[in-house]
Protein backbone atom coordinates (compact mmCIF):
# COMPACT_ATOMS: atom_id res chain seq x y z
CA UNK A 1 0.00 0.00 0.00
CA UNK A 2 2.64 2.55 1.04
CA UNK A 3 4.60 1.87 -2.09
CA UNK A 4 1.39 2.40 -4.51
CA UNK A 5 0.88 5.79 -2.59
CA UNK A 6 4.69 6.77 -3.20
CA UNK A 7 3.52 5.61 -7.03
CA UNK A 8 0.40 8.01 -6.53
CA UNK A 9 2.13 10.68 -5.49
CA UNK A 10 5.34 10.51 -8.60
CA UNK A 11 2.50 10.50 -11.19
CA UNK A 12 0.70 13.16 -9.72
CA UNK A 13 3.95 15.69 -9.31
CA UNK A 14 4.78 14.83 -13.02
CA UNK A 15 0.81 15.35 -13.92
CA UNK A 16 1.23 18.91 -12.24
CA UNK A 17 4.94 19.69 -13.59
CA UNK A 18 3.40 19.04 -17.17
CA UNK A 19 0.60 20.61 -17.13
CA UNK A 20 2.39 23.87 -15.70
CA UNK A 21 5.35 23.58 -17.85
CA UNK A 22 5.33 25.31 -21.11
CA UNK A 23 2.12 27.63 -20.50
CA UNK A 24 1.03 30.54 -22.29
CA UNK A 25 0.07 33.41 -19.59
CA UNK A 26 -0.81 36.93 -20.12
CA UNK A 27 -1.20 40.02 -18.41
CA UNK A 28 -3.24 42.97 -20.37
CA UNK A 29 -3.72 45.99 -18.53
CA UNK A 30 -5.74 48.88 -20.43
CA UNK A 31 -7.06 52.48 -19.29
CA UNK A 32 -9.14 54.57 -20.96
CA UNK A 33 -10.70 56.61 -18.39
CA UNK A 34 -9.16 58.53 -15.10
CA UNK A 35 -10.49 59.52 -12.30
CA UNK A 36 -11.07 63.25 -11.44
CA UNK A 37 -9.48 64.64 -8.75
CA UNK A 38 -10.79 67.14 -6.52
CA UNK A 39 -7.67 69.22 -7.26
CA UNK A 40 -7.78 69.22 -11.26
CA UNK A 41 -3.76 69.14 -11.61
CA UNK A 42 -3.36 66.35 -10.42
CA UNK A 43 -5.84 64.41 -12.60
CA UNK A 44 -5.06 63.14 -15.89
CA UNK A 45 -6.81 63.18 -18.99
CA UNK A 46 -8.81 60.36 -20.46
CA UNK A 47 -7.40 58.90 -23.70
CA UNK A 48 -8.48 54.98 -25.29
CA UNK A 49 -6.26 52.48 -23.76
CA UNK A 50 -8.99 50.10 -22.74
CA UNK A 51 -9.86 49.63 -26.96
CA UNK A 52 -5.92 48.15 -27.09
CA UNK A 53 -6.93 45.66 -24.29
CA UNK A 54 -10.02 44.50 -25.71
CA UNK A 55 -8.02 43.55 -29.30
CA UNK A 56 -4.82 42.33 -28.06
CA UNK A 57 -6.57 40.16 -25.28
CA UNK A 58 -8.90 38.92 -28.22
CA UNK A 59 -5.87 37.70 -29.98
CA UNK A 60 -4.38 36.08 -27.13
CA UNK A 61 -7.15 34.14 -26.33
CA UNK A 62 -7.23 32.82 -29.87
CA UNK A 63 -3.53 31.67 -29.34
CA UNK A 64 -4.64 29.75 -26.09
CA UNK A 65 -2.73 32.20 -23.46
CA UNK A 66 -4.64 32.22 -19.64
CA UNK A 67 -5.23 35.28 -19.58
CA UNK A 68 -5.82 38.15 -17.00
CA UNK A 69 -7.08 41.93 -18.21
CA UNK A 70 -7.18 44.95 -16.06
CA UNK A 71 -9.02 47.67 -17.54
CA UNK A 72 -9.79 51.49 -16.06
CA UNK A 73 -10.80 51.68 -12.41
CA UNK A 74 -9.47 47.42 -12.09
CA UNK A 75 -6.50 48.63 -13.05
CA UNK A 76 -5.20 50.68 -9.77
CA UNK A 77 -1.79 49.96 -8.75
CA UNK A 78 -2.79 47.99 -5.97
CA UNK A 79 -4.22 45.54 -8.35
CA UNK A 80 -1.90 45.59 -10.92
CA UNK A 81 0.70 44.60 -8.38
CA UNK A 82 -1.27 41.72 -7.22
CA UNK A 83 -1.40 40.79 -10.48
CA UNK A 84 1.95 40.83 -11.38
CA UNK A 85 2.77 38.70 -7.87
CA UNK A 86 0.65 36.04 -9.41
CA UNK A 87 2.08 35.64 -12.53
CA UNK A 88 5.59 35.10 -11.05
CA UNK A 89 3.72 32.81 -8.55
CA UNK A 90 2.05 30.83 -11.27
CA UNK A 91 4.73 30.85 -13.90
CA UNK A 92 6.69 27.73 -14.26
CA UNK A 93 10.00 26.78 -16.52
CA UNK A 94 9.24 26.98 -20.49
CA UNK A 95 6.42 29.02 -19.81
CA UNK A 96 5.65 32.00 -22.73
CA UNK A 97 4.57 35.15 -20.65
CA UNK A 98 2.99 38.67 -22.43
CA UNK A 99 2.62 41.62 -20.62
CA UNK A 100 1.02 44.49 -22.03
CA UNK A 101 0.38 47.88 -20.49
CA UNK A 102 -1.71 51.13 -22.59
CA UNK A 103 -2.02 53.88 -20.25
CA UNK A 104 -0.22 57.00 -19.15
CA UNK A 105 3.67 56.96 -18.18
CA UNK A 106 5.41 60.03 -16.16
CA UNK A 107 9.22 60.49 -15.59
CA UNK A 108 9.66 60.51 -11.81
CA UNK A 109 12.48 61.62 -9.77
CA UNK A 110 14.71 59.27 -8.62
CA UNK A 111 15.86 58.66 -5.02
CA UNK A 112 18.13 56.17 -4.95
CA UNK A 113 20.77 57.44 -7.83
CA UNK A 114 20.57 54.33 -10.53
CA UNK A 115 19.66 56.62 -12.84
CA UNK A 116 22.34 58.30 -14.71
CA UNK A 117 19.48 61.24 -16.07
CA UNK A 118 18.22 61.20 -12.35
CA UNK A 119 15.02 60.55 -13.42
CA UNK A 120 12.99 56.98 -13.74
CA UNK A 121 9.94 55.94 -16.03
CA UNK A 122 6.82 55.26 -14.33
CA UNK A 123 3.58 53.76 -15.66
CA UNK A 124 0.45 55.46 -14.60
CA UNK A 125 -2.53 53.13 -13.08
CA UNK A 126 -5.97 54.30 -12.77
CA UNK A 127 -5.48 56.09 -8.86
CA UNK A 128 -1.94 57.51 -9.63
CA UNK A 129 -1.67 61.41 -9.10
CA UNK A 130 -0.20 63.69 -11.66
CA UNK A 131 1.57 66.07 -9.53
CA UNK A 132 3.46 65.78 -5.93
CA UNK A 133 1.11 67.06 -3.33
CA UNK A 134 1.81 66.84 0.30
CA UNK A 135 -0.26 64.82 2.07
CA UNK A 136 -2.32 64.46 -0.89
CA UNK A 137 -0.56 62.61 -3.27
CA UNK A 138 2.93 61.81 -2.98
CA UNK A 139 3.52 59.17 -5.85
CA UNK A 140 3.20 55.74 -4.24
CA UNK A 141 0.87 54.44 -6.96
CA UNK A 142 3.60 55.26 -9.70
CA UNK A 143 4.74 52.19 -10.75
CA UNK A 144 8.35 52.51 -11.29
CA UNK A 145 10.82 51.07 -13.89
CA UNK A 146 12.88 49.67 -10.93
CA UNK A 147 9.80 48.47 -9.58
CA UNK A 148 8.05 46.80 -12.60
CA UNK A 149 11.61 45.34 -13.41
CA UNK A 150 11.91 43.14 -9.92
CA UNK A 151 8.47 41.71 -10.98
CA UNK A 152 9.55 40.70 -14.48
CA UNK A 153 12.62 39.37 -12.91
CA UNK A 154 11.18 37.09 -10.65
CA UNK A 155 9.34 35.71 -13.92
CA UNK A 156 11.78 35.31 -16.05
CA UNK A 157 13.50 33.34 -13.29
CA UNK A 158 10.44 31.07 -13.20
CA UNK A 159 10.02 30.74 -16.27
CA UNK A 160 13.85 29.57 -17.14
CA UNK A 161 15.90 29.55 -19.75
CA UNK A 162 13.26 27.71 -21.63
CA UNK A 163 10.77 30.64 -21.30
CA UNK A 164 10.28 33.73 -22.51
CA UNK A 165 9.11 36.99 -21.76
CA UNK A 166 7.25 40.08 -23.32
CA UNK A 167 6.46 43.36 -21.88
CA UNK A 168 4.96 45.69 -24.44
CA UNK A 169 4.32 49.61 -22.99
CA UNK A 170 2.48 51.73 -25.27
CA UNK A 171 2.75 54.67 -23.16
CA UNK A 172 5.07 58.21 -23.06
CA UNK A 173 7.03 60.27 -21.10
CA UNK A 174 6.55 63.26 -23.70
CA UNK A 175 4.89 65.85 -23.49
CA UNK A 176 1.61 67.84 -25.88
CA UNK A 177 1.57 67.89 -29.08
CA UNK A 178 -0.13 67.81 -32.52
CA UNK A 179 0.61 65.82 -35.58
CA UNK A 180 0.79 68.44 -38.84
CA UNK A 181 -0.76 66.12 -41.33
CA UNK A 182 -3.74 65.18 -38.67
CA UNK A 183 -5.48 68.78 -37.82
CA UNK A 184 -8.84 67.57 -38.31
CA UNK A 185 -8.69 64.74 -35.52
CA UNK A 186 -8.45 65.10 -31.87
CA UNK A 187 -4.93 63.94 -30.68
CA UNK A 188 -4.44 62.03 -27.48
CA UNK A 189 -1.27 62.37 -25.97
CA UNK A 190 -0.29 59.47 -23.75
CA UNK A 191 1.73 61.17 -20.69
CA UNK A 192 3.00 64.24 -19.63
CA UNK A 193 6.38 66.40 -19.85
CA UNK A 194 6.28 67.54 -16.53
CA UNK A 195 7.95 64.49 -14.38
CA UNK A 196 6.96 63.82 -10.68
CA UNK A 197 9.03 65.74 -8.24
CA UNK A 198 8.89 65.58 -4.73
CA UNK A 199 11.62 68.12 -4.64
CA UNK A 200 10.25 70.31 -7.76
CA UNK A 201 13.31 69.39 -9.98
CA UNK A 202 12.18 70.14 -13.68
CA UNK A 203 12.61 66.98 -16.05
CA UNK A 204 15.26 67.62 -18.49
CA UNK A 205 15.49 63.98 -21.06
CA UNK A 206 18.29 62.19 -21.53
CA UNK A 207 18.44 61.48 -25.54
CA UNK A 208 18.92 58.22 -26.73
CA UNK A 209 18.04 57.75 -30.05
CA UNK A 210 19.16 53.78 -30.15
CA UNK A 211 16.27 52.15 -31.69
CA UNK A 212 17.62 48.60 -30.07
CA UNK A 213 18.93 48.14 -26.83
CA UNK A 214 20.85 45.32 -24.97
CA UNK A 215 20.17 44.15 -21.88
CA UNK A 216 21.82 41.79 -19.58
CA UNK A 217 20.65 37.93 -20.53
CA UNK A 218 21.28 35.26 -17.90
CA UNK A 219 21.62 31.00 -18.53
CA UNK A 220 19.16 30.60 -15.88
CA UNK A 221 16.55 32.54 -16.50
CA UNK A 222 14.09 33.30 -19.67
CA UNK A 223 14.86 35.61 -22.16
CA UNK A 224 13.31 39.00 -22.34
CA UNK A 225 11.83 41.64 -24.88
CA UNK A 226 10.26 44.77 -24.02
CA UNK A 227 8.70 46.94 -26.91
CA UNK A 228 8.23 50.64 -26.01
CA UNK A 229 5.99 52.54 -28.17
CA UNK A 230 8.42 55.95 -28.33
CA UNK A 231 11.78 57.06 -26.85
CA UNK A 232 11.90 58.61 -23.77
CA UNK A 233 12.09 62.50 -25.05
CA UNK A 234 8.61 61.91 -27.90
CA UNK A 235 5.40 61.86 -27.65
CA UNK A 236 3.21 58.79 -28.54
CA UNK A 237 -0.14 60.04 -30.34
CA UNK A 238 -2.93 57.96 -30.65
CA UNK A 239 -4.06 56.87 -33.86
CA UNK A 240 -7.56 57.04 -35.21
CA UNK A 241 -8.57 54.03 -37.28
CA UNK A 242 -12.51 53.87 -38.05
CA UNK A 243 -14.13 55.61 -35.47
CA UNK A 244 -11.59 54.11 -33.10
CA UNK A 245 -8.49 55.52 -31.55
CA UNK A 246 -5.92 53.18 -30.86
CA UNK A 247 -2.21 53.40 -28.98
CA UNK A 248 0.19 52.58 -32.41
CA UNK A 249 2.47 50.31 -30.96
CA UNK A 250 -0.66 48.34 -29.50
CA UNK A 251 -2.73 48.68 -32.58
CA UNK A 252 0.23 47.28 -34.70
CA UNK A 253 1.49 44.54 -32.16
CA UNK A 254 -1.86 43.28 -32.96
CA UNK A 255 -1.81 43.15 -36.34
CA UNK A 256 1.27 41.34 -35.74
CA UNK A 257 -0.12 38.79 -33.70
CA UNK A 258 -3.12 38.14 -35.30
CA UNK A 259 -1.43 36.42 -38.51
CA UNK A 260 1.66 35.32 -36.28
CA UNK A 261 1.89 32.57 -33.34
CA UNK A 262 3.93 34.21 -30.42
CA UNK A 263 7.04 32.44 -29.65
CA UNK A 264 9.96 33.20 -28.10
CA UNK A 265 11.90 34.15 -31.67
CA UNK A 266 11.43 38.17 -31.64
CA UNK A 267 11.76 38.77 -35.41
CA UNK A 268 8.01 39.54 -35.31
CA UNK A 269 8.87 42.74 -33.88
CA UNK A 270 10.59 44.35 -36.70
CA UNK A 271 7.42 43.58 -38.92
CA UNK A 272 5.75 45.80 -35.61
CA UNK A 273 8.79 48.57 -36.42
CA UNK A 274 8.33 48.64 -39.93
CA UNK A 275 4.42 49.01 -39.66
CA UNK A 276 4.71 52.47 -37.01
CA UNK A 277 7.59 53.75 -39.66
CA UNK A 278 5.41 53.43 -42.71
CA UNK A 279 2.39 55.36 -40.70
CA UNK A 280 2.81 59.04 -41.55
CA UNK A 281 0.58 60.07 -38.80
CA UNK A 282 4.23 58.52 -36.21
CA UNK A 283 6.64 60.53 -37.78
CA UNK A 284 7.73 61.96 -34.70
CA UNK A 285 7.76 59.10 -32.68
CA UNK A 286 10.24 55.99 -32.86
CA UNK A 287 9.41 52.68 -31.04
CA UNK A 288 11.91 50.98 -28.76
CA UNK A 289 13.22 47.44 -28.24
CA UNK A 290 15.25 46.63 -25.61
CA UNK A 291 16.29 42.91 -25.60
CA UNK A 292 18.08 39.95 -23.97
CA UNK A 293 21.29 39.09 -25.28
CA UNK A 294 21.66 35.93 -26.64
Amino acid sequence: MRQLLMLIVTLSFFCVQSACSGVKRALVIGLSQYPAYRQAALGWKNIHGANDAAIISRTLRKQNFRLTVLTDGQATAQAIRRALGRLGKHTCKGDLVYIHFSGHGQPVEDTDGDEADGWDEAIVPYNAGQRYVANVYQGQNHIIDDELNAFVTVIRRKAGASGFVYVIIDACHAGDSSRGDEAEDTVFVRGTNVGFSRSGKAFVPRIDDRPVIRIPGSNNAAGVCYLEACRSYETNAEIRVGTQYFGPLSYYVNTVLSRHALNRNTAWTGVVRRLMNEDRRLVRQNMVVEESKR
